[in-house]
């Protein structure tokens, strides 16, 4: 009985083999004429042309690794969202904290360890930050990229051209100069 009813099925599928090839053709065609997606992800990298420390970054709520001073671009972190298509107006929400002494010293006890309220006076001075920015044209999306600068600027960028090359829009020094007293 299984074997016939077994049979009965390859037949039945060697009957319909024409269907469902132009079922499969469907299908196949119908993927291909499917609308491209209108967001990509895209690996995110920090740079920090400042002599502060920053403790973490977003863009657009998704969150990027820390960054010493005067670093970046060796690392990517995964990933944030770009456009497909570059479009007028596209802004990037960015939000970081940073230590401003990031290479003060703290108490530690006898294991090491740094000692709590040392840590929390260390850390009473870092400052929190988010800035709404421009993203320049790009033609070909790539990873996003952000640019910290001295007096809380920010950069970013989502073009597939890597910083350093013709055609890339910002190629900032990493140990950039900073003024005594930034501008307001």
């Amino acid at each position: 009985m299984p074997g016939s009813l077994i049979g009965q099925v390859v037949r039945r599928l060697f009957e319909d083999a024409r269907g469902v090839l132009m079922l499969a053709g469907l299908v196949v065609l119908a993927a291909c004429n499917g609308a491209p997606s209108k967001m990509l992800t895209a690996p995110m990298t920090g740079y920090n042309h400042t002599s502060a420390a920053i403790n973490w970054f977003s863009i657009n709520g998704a969150g990027g690794g820390n960054l010493g001073p005067h670093e970046g671009g060796g690392s990517q972190v995964c990933c944030g969202v770009v456009p497909r298509y570059w479009t007028p107006g596209l802004r990037a929400i960015v939000e970081w904290e940073k230590d401003p002494a990031p290479r003060a010293k703290i108490k530690r006890d006898k294991y090491g360890q740094l000692e709590p309220e040392a840590y929390q006076r260390h850390a009473a001075n870092y400052t929190r930050h988010k800035v709404t920015v421009g993203v320049p044209k790009y033609d070909e999306p790539g990873s996003l990229n952000v640019h910290f600068l001295p007096c809380n600027e920010v950069r970013v960028s989502a073009t597939g051209i890597t910083p350093g090359y013709p055609g890339y829009p910002y190629n900032f020094p990493m140990n950039m100069p900073e003024p005594k007293v930034c501008p307001d």
